[in-house]
């Protein structure tokens, strides 16, 4: 990514979906604190695994939010005046794709910046 944008500044975002969340997620009569806490610790080990390449000036921002991922992801780089965003995919096709559905397809066909896929 880095040698084909060369950006200034980046954001990683990690969406926490809590409908995803399974067992894992805290009780839905409980506080909100439980659930932003939850979806730090899950933030904080997908930061620890990007990395910027030694030869960028590039600034990094983390950035957690909960919500659905496809809507999340869309509403922040409006909200945050991002110009490009890039996103993976698992690259799904055929019938598990079309139960499943494509956060990446969604944020493609909603987003109104550029958008690109990398699976």
């Amino acid at each position: 990514m880095f040698d084909r944008f060369n950006p200034d500044v980046v954001t990683v975002l990690f969406v926490y979906d809590p409908g995803e969340a399974g067992y894992e997620a805290p009780d839905p009569f409980g506080t909100d604190t439980e659930l932003t806490e939850l979806a730090a610790e899950r933030a904080e080990e997908v930061f620890t695994s990007f990395e910027v390449p030694r030869a960028s000036d590039t600034t990094v921002r983390t950035v957690h939010e909960v919500g659905h991922p496809a809507r999340t992801v869309v509403d922040h780089a409006a909200r945050d005046d991002v110009d490009h965003v890039v996103v993976g995919s698992h690259g799904r096709e055929g019938v598990s794709r079309l139960l499943l559905g494509s956060i990446a397809e969604k944020i493609v066909r909603r987003s109104s910046v550029p958008v690109t896929v990398v699976r």
